[in-house]
């Protein structure tokens, strides 16, 4: 953009409305912004999109899923109606094919194959684990070279996993979306640079990794469907590379994730595995770990956001301090990361505060 001398903002919560307000004021030609703080700035009567050319829905499948229909058909009714819209979507579902027969005009459509996998230099396995196995098998499957991926289904979960792997001798850290912005970018950042191997993720943070290199996807918990099968599946082996994707389930499970699989139409038959089958577990690049459990410190040494100093007060940044709370507060703005311990209290993505003499009406 700074080649073009374009001037750009990003707009999302989690982060501080001063720099948003304040370019908004000043006007850009490139928003890019997430559907509740552009709200949000709207009804605050600090963005205007009366003179938007272009709109681009991005992951509008996803968007709807979460429930986000009505907000973004509030922000397209803002826009000019002979402006151009492009919508960029997974699928049709959710109310997806509502939104594109509402905004679009004569629109020409441009699609991939079906959703089933077709990609040459992906393996796939099916591992049956038993509960009690499942936190071994995990940690002996993530003890590998290189980068990997781990998809789980909650927040706490992804957590909790990532501790686990702490405690084995796994050096990961969770991504979802319970962490603000600055905490979000600072894991992605550590996982970029090799610093973080291992990446336990929801699927709503998944949707942003876009990092090559992933030799590993791993699902610790199996996918609600063939599409999110496909969607995990493709953070690895990308561009040409090789890849592997491991999918965990428990045996009450088998049928359900066959016939998953099936619908995707990969060719896997799923396999009885314990923590002692070394040479299964090989398969996937995975070995039993064998080191001294990672301390909190060493996570926190790499996430810590950079100390500045502030005239006549404290240097800024707080820590993440993981599974015992404090958080990264970074500030007034946002609330922090709290762990496990305390994920059900005040910490989490509050979003930032906005400057004095905004409206607080709302």
């Amino acid at each position: 953009m700074s080649a073009l001398k374009l001037r750009q903002q990003l707009i999302a919560g989690g982060m501080s409305y001063t720099p948003q307000l304040r370019s908004l004021e000043e006007g850009v030609d490139v928003l890019v912004a997430t559907p509740g703080r552009l709200s949000d700035l709207i009804e605050r009567r600090s963005a205007d999109l009366s003179k938007v050319a272009v709109t681009i829905l991005d992951e509008a499948d996803h968007m709807a899923e979460m429930g986000f229909v009505e907000a973004i058909s509030e922000i397209l009714d803002l826009t000019p109606d002979n402006g151009q819209r492009l919508l960029f979507s997974a699928t049709l579902d959710h109310g997806v094919d509502k939104v594109a027969k509402k905004y679009l005009t004569d629109p020409i459509t441009h699609s991939t194959n079906d959703a089933q996998a077709s990609v040459s230099t992906m393996d796939h396995h099916v591992f049956l684990v038993h509960p009690h196995d499942k936190k071994s098998v995990t940690a002996a499957i993530a003890n590998r070279e290189g980068r990997t991926v781990v998809f789980v289904r909650t927040k706490l979960g992804a957590d909790r996993v990532a501790l686990q792997l702490r405690e084995s001798g796994v050096f990961a850290a969770a991504l979802h979306g319970g962490l603000n912005q600055a905490q979000r970018t600072r894991v992605l950042e550590g996982f970029k640079s090799s610093e973080i191997p291992v990446l336990v993720a929801t699927d709503v943070a998944a949707r942003g990794i876009h990092v090559d290199d992933v030799s590993l996807v791993l699902q610790a918990d199996p996918p609600a469907d063939h599409k999110d099968y496909l969607h995990r599946s493709g953070r690895t082996a990308r561009a040409g590379s090789d890849g592997v994707v491991v999918t965990l389930a428990l045996p009450h499970q088998k049928r359900q994730v066959q016939r998953m699989l099936d619908s995707a139409g990969v060719d896997a038959s799923p396999m009885n595995v314990n923590p002692e089958d070394e040479a299964v577990i090989s398969t996937a690049g995975g070995r039993t770990p064998t080191a001294e459990p990672i301390p909190q410190s060493r996570l926190d040494d790499v996430l810590r956001p950079p100390r500045r100093g502030r005239p006549g007060g404290r240097p800024g940044g707080g820590g993440y301090r993981g599974r015992n709370g404090g958080g990264d507060r970074g500030g007034r703005s946002g609330g922090g990361y709290r762990g496990r311990e305390n994920s059900g209290g005040r910490g989490g993505d509050r979003g930032g505060r906005p400057p004095r003499g905004a409206d607080r009406s709302r």
